[in-house]
């Protein structure tokens, strides 16, 4: 799927008003200048732990997460920054939570690769390769038990369909026709093996079949085509036909996490990508349509850029989380025979 000729499709913003499309621009300028602050920030200051970048994928997680509610639900993968962005965690504690301070969105003891936010729906960042398929599957479930009506969403990579419990989950989803979206993010690589040599099926929304639930494939660098494919598939979810699979073809611009082996990937196929990168992608959508100038999106991302700074400000001068803060929340059970 390298060519992404299958999928590229054009912008159309039928039904979309003005605002909601800026909206969506705005939150993908966010979550890329999040990464590339990040990016710098690991390298130059004292940050623990370590992360792995989403650059270039930003249209998935904005596209989808726009087509829900406030209280719908979302799993995220260990490249979770732009779920968060998208369902509305706020930047001062997502960067707060980089830097290990007490007012991060964790309280300073998740880091990049466990970003929750349960007030926000945001269920959590996972470092195992589709641990978040269940969660989300057991969110839904528990919508409908209650009557709800909320949706459950896993992002997970390419690679997680190769996983057991993808199948298992899938299953058990559409044999009890569960309000749940599972939306995979190929992103052509899992660390630096291509999907072609990981996957014999390489339509992965295909693998939808075997358990009756619809798969469709979607242009992950286009907002609004993610967004539509999105916006059907919680229709469906909260009538009660159950779940959808949407396989976002999209491109991870960065390596797999802050270093790795390079050499894997040909120059020419990531200068194709980058001129299908969402942001351009979508700014020119913009303009041509006659939504936006030059100089709104300009200005959109001078206010994202004093957002962040702002964040990062207010991370550094947050107190740092000292090793007694863990005892908080330990549990020792003694049992006596």
């Amino acid at each position: 799927m390298n060519d992404f000729t299958a999928v590229l499709a054009p912008f159309d913003f039928t039904g979309m008003e003005r605002e909601f499309l800026l909206g969506m621009h705005r939150r993908m300028v966010q979550a890329r200048e999040f990464e590339e602050q990040l990016y710098y920030l690991f390298l130059s200051r004292p940050m623990p732990g370590t992360m792995h970048q989403a650059t270039g994928q930003e249209a998935v997680a904005v596209g989808i997460v726009s087509a829900l509610a406030a209280d719908d639900y979302v799993t995220s993968t260990h490249r979770g920054h732009a779920h968060c962005v998208a369902k509305g965690v706020p930047l001062d504690a997502m960067m707060a939570e980089m830097f290990a301070r007490r007012t991060g969105s964790c309280r300073g003891m998740g880091g990049s690769m466990h970003l929750c936010d349960f007030s926000r729906g945001m269920l959590g960042a996972f470092g195992i390769v589709g641990a978040g398929i269940p969660i989300a599957a057991g969110a839904a479930l528990s919508a409908r038990v209650r009557g709800s009506g909320q949706v459950a969403v896993s992002f997970f990579g390419d690679g997680a369909t190769n996983e057991g419990i993808f199948h298992e989950t899938l299953n058990m989803a559409s044999l009890w026709k569960l309000p749940a979206i599972f939306v995979i993010e190929n992103n052509q690589y899992a660390l630096s093996m291509r999907v072609q040599e990981s996957s014999a099926m390489p339509n992965l929304a295909e693998r939808g079949a075997a358990y009756a639930i619809p798969g469709m494939q979607v242009d992950g660098n286009n907002v609004a085509a993610v967004y539509q494919a999105a916006a059907a598939a919680v229709a469906r979810a909260r009538s009660g036909e159950g779940p959808t699979l949407i396989e976002c073809i999209t491109y991870r611009a960065r390596g797999h996490a802050r270093f790795e082996a390079s050499g894997y990937r040909e120059a020419a196929e990531v200068e194709r990508w980058k001129r299908l990168d969402p942001i351009l992608r979508m700014a020119e959508a913009l303009q041509n349509a006659g939504l936006a100038t030059a100089a709104e999106l300009a200005q959109i991302e001078a206010e994202v850029h004093a957002e962040l700074e702002a964040a990062i400000a207010f991370a550094e001068s947050s107190p740092a989380v000292e090793p007694e803060d863990y005892l908080q929340y330990i549990t020792l059970e003694t049992t006596h025979v």
